[in-house]
């Protein structure tokens, strides 16, 4: 198992540099962010499974993390997947968060410099150069994200009672943060709260890019090619993990809670609204 995963992380490519590279420009932004609204000071990670407080429990853990989960309680436009509840998710709920992610900005922004990259490598060369080649390449990549969330997010979640939304950290620090990016690749939680193997987020990327074998060129139609497409989609994944991991905190920063888009967050009831980040 640790060889096969070696040999599809090497065929990267030149993906990987840039994915990461990607994922930190932001730190120095998050760095120096102050705390968010209504986090703890005691807790310097949102706890994998927050529970509602026990009745006569004074200032526990969970609190904390129902405050910074109330920060962030209406969805975000940029990435819909980040936590907005503790409340597991109905298959309707996963279905409408598949949705809400291939529509979204940041995988539209993912395909185009995924193309982008294909484009400047001549990759597939079938496809061959100008904007047309371009465009082929850009819904290729947009059709891979679809489907890589129609069976991780929502078909392979749904059946298997697990959690597909990312929960960010309190108050990440650099290295906490790759070390907890790259564990969620890996490590999910089920509806119930408890962390398991990420077997839908797994299973979903070798059957989004086992489809893509139907509608990419001849030459990429090899179990080789497979491979290197399945081990780039994990580290685009790593570096997306990283960018929400630090996103509700750079919101925070840039001082854009003064848009009065995101809910007060030491208020424990409070009505929907419109998408917050």
């Amino acid at each position: 198992m640790r060889i096969a995963t070696r040999n599809i992380l090497g065929r990267l490519g030149g993906g990987l540099p840039l994915a990461l590279g990607c994922a930190l420009i932001l730190m120095p932004l998050g760095a120096r962010a102050q705390k968010p609204v209504g986090a703890g000071t005691g807790t310097t990670s949102l706890p994998d499974s927050p529970q509602p407080k026990p009745q006569g429990q004074v200032g526990p853990p969970e609190a904390t993390a129902m405050k910074f989960i109330g920060y962030a309680t209406n969805r975000s436009l940029i990435f819909p997947d980040i936590a907005a509840s503790s409340e597991a998710l109905s298959p309707g709920g996963k279905f409408k968060l598949f949705v809400n992610q291939s529509i979204s900005p940041a995988y539209i922004l993912q395909a185009a410099i995924s193309a982008g990259m294909s484009q400047a490598r001549n990759s597939p060369s079938a496809y061959g150069q100008g904007w047309e080649a371009y465009g082929e390449r850009f819904g290729a990549s947009m059709a891979r994200g679809s489907s890589n969330a129609f069976f991780g997010t929502f078909v392979f979640a749904s059946v298997l009672h697990e959690d597909p939304r990312f929960y960010p950290q309190n108050r990440p620090t650099l290295w906490g943060s790759v070390k907890y990016s790259a564990k969620r690749l890996v490590v999910t939680r089920r509806d119930s709260g408890k962390e398991v193997f990420n077997t839908s987020g797994i299973l979903g990327t070798l059957a989004a890019e086992t489809l893509a074998n139907v509608y990419l060129p001849q030459s990429e139609q090899t179990g080789a090619k497979t491979a290197q497409r399945f081990g780039t989609d994990l580290a685009w994944r790593f570096a997306g993990n990283m960018f929400k991991d630090y996103w509700p905190t750079i919101f925070h920063s840039m001082n854009l809670q003064r848009l009065k888009v995101i809910p007060d967050p030491d208020v424990a009831d409070h009505p929907a609204g419109p998408p917050a980040f």
